[in-house]
């Protein structure tokens, strides 16, 4: 009985302490930094930071690049565009501050140099501060280099001035405006070693629409893909209005905020796998995924042949082969296509000629044929006799109609009776024939042709 007490004890220790294991290992960030939050403990915070390497990955957003900032499953990143403007900018940081969560602005340079407080607010604030150009225009993708450069440069140094030129203070970080990507200020801002930032799902806050369609945009976009980077701008009332509901919402949701800051000397950046580069990372179980890309070549110079003439399909021709020796290409060689061979008919086998005597017919054959003819030839002119006398007497008495009368031999081809016209004979006239043996006449009837 005491055995079984004790067993039962065990037992129900070992899942309270199971339990224990399971819910500290599940905790979320957001409980251990509620309390870092003065005056919110139910604060959403922010849930860690991240060094990056502008010079190593040189543009992200996957809107616009196939790289993204190296996130988990639920981290996101706020980021706020064309500040500084006091009147929605300093309510935006109040928000941020209530929630004590951190986020990356890209000023622009006009706007901090009219505002340079609302620059050095946000850098007090803990935020990270990025460039938007000077001016804000939405042709960088058209511009030649030297615009390009003066609207980077220009932006950098009105930023600058408002941070009293600490460089320190101000990171490698550009967003181009309206997103007008190309290649001339890419290249320029990694020559320079300015990370581009796109971003993963916008909340198109820029158009007018209303503060409850800026909130369903970001959370639906957000829950599409799990992660990734959100664009705003604190220079929109909208964005102000809708702000707090989008934070108590990721909260709710289980979502974390991740600051992001720029590799220096001192501070190296936070070690990461290729694949955590990528929105969806390729799989390791598919072997093809892991092969790598064939790069795009870029050739640097090209010259224009000259069209071929005729002379150039002769292989034989001076210049050719003398262009095969100075480019070290072996001289061609004529290739001996076999000939086409006649072909050897076998002999055809001939028969002999025949003899004249088998064309030849006997002469008692002759006269029995023709004698059979003018038997037939007599019974045809007797059976139309009485209708011929008919239609002679019918014309005697009606002479008109005799003119369109057919004759008889007519009427009788044209219901099938064939036309036999009795040969001349004289009067009286009797066909002798030789008499012949009985094997005569059977030979005879052997031969005989059909008339």
């Amino acid at each position: 009985m005491i055995a079984n007490v004790l067993v039962m004890i065990r037992k129900r220790s070992r899942t309270v302490i199971g339990a224990a294991l399971l819910g500290c290992c599940f905790m979320t960030p957001q409980a251990a930094l509620a309390a870092d939050c003065p005056g919110n403990p139910n604060a959403l915070g922010t849930s860690r930071t991240i060094v990056v390497d502008p010079r190593e990955h040189p543009r992200i957003g996957t809107m616009q690049y196939p790289e993204t900032l190296p996130l988990a499953d639920h981290e996101v990143v706020l980021t706020f565009d064309d500040g500084p403007l006091p009147k929605y900018s300093n309510q935006v940081l109040a928000i941020l501050a209530s929630q004590c969560v951190k986020a990356t602005f890209f000023t622009i340079g006009s706007q901090a140099r009219f505002n340079p407080e609302g620059v050095r607010k946000l850098i007090a604030a803990g935020h990270t501060v990025g460039t938007h150009s000077q001016n804000h225009p939405l042709t960088m993708n058209k511009m030649p280099l030297e615009k390009v450069r003066q609207e980077v440069d220009d932006g950098i140094a009105s930023t600058l001035a408002a941070l009293n030129g600490d460089k320190s203070k101000l990171a490698p970080f550009f967003r181009i405006p309206g997103l007008m990507r190309a290649e001339i200020p890419e290249a320029y801002l990694a020559s320079q070693g300015i990370q581009v930032w796109s971003a993963d799902f916008p909340a198109d806050d820029w158009r007018h629409i209303s503060p409850q369609r800026v909130y369903d945009l970001a959370i639906q976009r957000i829950e599409a893909k799990h992660k990734g980077i959100l664009l705003l701008h604190d220079i929109q009332p909208r964005t102000v209005a809708a702000l707090p509901r989008i934070l108590n919402t990721l909260r709710e949701r289980g979502y974390r905020i991740v600051h992001v800051v720029p590799a220096t000397a001192d501070r190296p950046a936070t070690p990461t796998q290729p694949q955590q580069w990528f929105m969806h990372p390729p799989t390791e179980t598919v072997a093809t995924t892991r092969w790598p890309r064939i790069p795009n070549f870029v050739f640097t110079a090209t010259r224009t042949l000259p069209a071929p003439v005729f002379a150039d399909m002769d292989w034989r021709d001076a210049d050719v082969l003398d262009h095969a020796q100075r480019a070290r290409v072996g001289v061609p060689v004529r290739t001996l296509w076999p000939q086409p061979q006649v072909a050897q008919l076998a002999p055809v086998s001939t028969l002999p000629i025949p003899a004249a005597d088998v064309f030849r017919v006997p002469e008692a054959l002759d006269l029995t044929l023709l004698a059979a003819r003018s038997a037939t030839n007599r019974r045809v002119a007797a059976a139309g006799a009485p209708r011929a006398q008919a239609i002679s007497a019918r014309q005697a008495r009606h002479p008109k109609q005799a003119a369109h009368q057919v004759p008889a031999a007519a009427h009788g081809r044209s219901r099938g009776a064939p036309l036999h016209v009795a040969p001349p004979a004289a009067s009286n006239a009797a066909v002798h024939v030789a008499k012949r043996t009985p094997r005569a006449e059977a030979s005879a009837a052997g031969k005989r042709v059909p008339d």
